[in-house]
């Protein structure tokens, strides 16, 4: 949330302004220097993607070099919005977001980040201080912007003085959205209401991928907090928001997430239609619909609210909840299964290392770390092969009730039953890779794998493996 003195002016040229229904959008020009407190305190929360330097902030930069004037009719610009504003003289306006989650810059980030850079970088220059080389996210960007922000300061004097060693009064198509009356509380909320779906239409022309969505929404943010409690290495890892960073999806976890909430209580979407859990095989071949079936399962009023004004909603399900507690510790067992796999397969009479598919992923592979917690291994291998064994481990999983609500639980400690049997479920479930000849895809594709796994889990803790 925004402190209310932490407000930005926007200050327009050729400014038109439009109202239809509860939302007001100015739209104008502004010069590119007028962006610095835009950045310094706006930020992109409320954007469902993050940006990040490549070939587009790179295009945009050029454009600026190349013909300044032609900019503002070569880019679509920027798109801001704030629930709360004040009118001042001279086509300014300041605006105090109330909610830093859902307003600041909707749509834009990659203008945002390019222009950003391109101050940054004029002004680091004058200085005498080297520019850092390599890719920046959005996160690194405004590091650097905040450490040099006095560099930019002198600059801008300087520029004040002289306007021939740069320019920084090109502009910048700008829009702004804000409710109709800002006092009309009914009007606010209906206007917080309505941002992610601008979000999705605008955010660069394309329908926005599940994951930003789903994020963007707070679906992800009960598994966030729960990983960032148990494993806030892994956690820092995890690309919760688009463009964010991270070497390691959000749709990876969620895949895996549906191994325990395959046994939670069946729950209704908003037309009272059950929503079926993902079928077991799709954790490996199919994550997008694992994710696409989350957002269904997270929109459901049976497992969340709303609880502000605004579009985020909040897990209210214990049920859920315990299934999340369940799947923050897996990434930790699938990378012991993974680790100790080849190993184990030998050891039940296979030859792992002579695998076409296994010896193609070591030779075009130099570093060897297991998926999550990125430790060094012999031998990498298909995650065909891995993900039935992982699902295998529903079979250590109840649904039980505990004070008059229901939870999912491990009926034994994880870690230490995979120490003392995965050795034997790895022997009575490596025939199905036989049977698929070999081929990774194949294993992770076929429900029989799924199911062989499964029965050897099952016969493991009933003692007869």
């Amino acid at each position: 949330m925004l402190k209310k003195d932490k407000s930005v002016i926007i200050k327009f040229d050729f400014s038109v302004e439009q109202t239809v229904g509860q939302i007001t959008k100015v739209t104008g020009f502004m010069k590119a220097k007028y962006l610095i407190p835009v950045i310094d305190i706006l930020d992109l929360k409320a954007n469902p993607r993050s940006s990040k330097t490549g070939p587009v902030t790179t295009s945009i930069q050029e454009s600026i070099e190349s013909d300044c004037n032609l900019f503002p009719f070569k880019t679509k610009g920027i798109l801001l919005a704030s629930s709360q504003y004040e009118r001042l003289e001279r086509s300014r306006i300041k605006i105090m977001p109330d909610n830093f989650e859902i307003e600041g810059i909707l749509d834009g980030g990659h203008n945002t980040l390019a222009i950003g850079l391109y101050i940054l970088k004029q002004s680091m220059l004058y200085a005498g201080k080297p520019f850092p080389k390599g890719e920046k996210t959005w996160d690194r960007f405004k590091e650097l912007w905040h450490e040099n922000r006095s560099v930019i300061d002198i600059y801008l004097d300087e520029l004040r003085k002289d306007s021939s060693i740069g320019n920084l009064s090109f502009y910048v198509p700008v829009e702004l959205l804000v409710p109709r009356d800002a006092v009309d509380f009914a009007c606010v909320e209906a206007f917080k209401n309505d941002l992610l779906e601008i979000c999705e239409a605008r955010n660069n022309n394309v329908e926005l991928n599940i994951s930003a969505k789903a994020n963007q929404k707070g679906f992800f943010d009960g598994l966030k907090s729960l990983m960032e409690k148990r494993n806030p290495a892994l956690c820092s890892r995890i690309e919760w928001k688009t463009n964010d960073g991270g070497d390691i999806k959000a749709q990876d976890l969620i895949a895996l997430a549906w191994i325990p909430l395959a046994l939670i209580t069946q729950v209704k979407d908003e037309t009272g239609k059950i929503i079926e859990p993902i079928a077991a095989n799709k954790i490996y071949s199919a994550k997008g619909s694992c994710l696409k079936q989350f957002e269904k399962l997270m929109a459901s009023p049976d497992v969340t609210i709303k609880t502000s004004a605004d579009y985020k909603r909040e897990l209210k399900n214990t049920e859920v909840n315990s299934a999340f507690q369940i799947a923050v510790e897996l990434p930790e067992l699938y990378d012991y299964i993974y680790e100790n796999f080849p190993a184990l397969y030998n050891s039940a009479d296979g030859k792992y290392g002579r695998i076409t598919a296994v010896k193609k992923l070591n030779e075009t592979r130099k570093e060897k770390k297991t998926p999550f917690s990125g430790n060094d291994i012999d031998i990498l291998s298909p995650e065909g092969y891995i993900m039935p064994l992982v699902y295998g481990m529903q079979a250590l999983m109840v649904n039980k009730t505990v004070n008059g609500h229901n939870e999912i639980a491990w009926v034994q400690p994880p870690m230490t039953f995979l120490q003392n049997n995965l050795g034997k479920i790895v022997k009575y479930y490596s025939g199905i890779i036989n049977i698929c000849d070999y081929d990774p895809q194949k294993v992770g594709k076929n429900a029989q794998s799924y199911e062989q796994a499964l029965a050897g889990f099952k016969m493991a803790i009933a003692g007869i493996l």
